[in-house]
């Protein structure tokens, strides 16, 4: 059997995000940070992907949109949400039209923490997640990811001071 795991192919879809997670996933590409070199690809078309990139919150018009990428994708698939807007909205908690984060549509089998996360930590997350998708591809039993125990929460914006 190919190990397909040591060439992940990675498709990236932004829900909803500030662009900052974009910014940094398109880093790794770049020869400073180098992800190729553990056989990743970044390809445009779901359906020759193995890992989909979320980034950004899901809002009620794009979980359709990300349910219908997620389902182009052959098995099997690995999903890696980054940023903290995919674990709690982050910025975008408390707007009208967010639904949550990507596990609220699809699997997520491993979550990258930070605003934004910073490329090498985006690198490990691919790579971990890799694994797991070689892990698919042996048959074994995997977990979808749990959120990170902190998320960021906005704060309410203080109330005005009354002028005397």
């Amino acid at each position: 059997m190919a190990k397909l795991a040591k060439s992940p192919w990675v498709v990236h879809f932004n829900c909803n995000s500030c662009n900052g997670c974009d910014i940094e996933f398109l880093a790794c590409l770049t020869p400073m940070y180098d992800v190729e070199r553990f056989g990743v690809l970044h390809v445009g078309n779901p359906k020759h992907a193995d890992v989909l990139v979320v980034t950004g919150s899901v809002n009620h018009r794009n979980a359709r949109v990300l349910k219908n990428v997620y389902d182009q994708m052959p098995d099997p698939k690995v999903v890696v949400a980054l940023g903290v807007c995919t674990s709690s909205g982050g910025i975008f908690a408390e707007g009208y039209n967010v639904f949550g984060g990507p596990d609220k549509v699809i699997p997520v089998d491993v979550f990258v923490p930070g605003c934004p996360p910073r490329p090498e930590a985006i690198m490990d997350g691919v790579v971990k997640a890799a694994a797991i998708l070689q892990a698919k591809i042996d048959g074994q039993k995997t977990e979808t990811a749990q959120k990170p125990k902190e998320t960021f929460q906005p704060v309410a914006a203080p109330a005005p001071e009354e002028k005397k």
